[in-house]
């Protein structure tokens, strides 16, 4: 009689396996489209990019007279 119980573990196993499919069928998704994308997103390496070079900071020129003429005006402490 051991036998029966076994008999009913499958039914209810197939059951439930079959409701599944339905449900992913019914969702659109296949399990050979699950597959391709899956050997897609692993076969890809990931790209490296090159740091991006910054500007070099633009050097102001002063001109001399301008660098000179307050500290010639400076008021002296006597």
């Amino acid at each position: 009689m051991g036998q029966q119980l076994n008999k009913i573990v499958k039914r209810i196993r197939r059951k439930k396996y079959l409701e599944r499919k339905k449900a992913l069928v019914k969702a659109g998704v296949t399990r050979k489209a699950r597959i391709a994308k899956a050997e897609k997103t692993v076969k890809k390496a990931p790209v490296k990019k090159a740091p991006a070079k910054k500007a070099a900071p633009k050097k102001v020129e002063v001109p001399v007279e301008a660098v000179a003429a307050p500290a010639a005006e400076a008021p002296t402490q006597e």
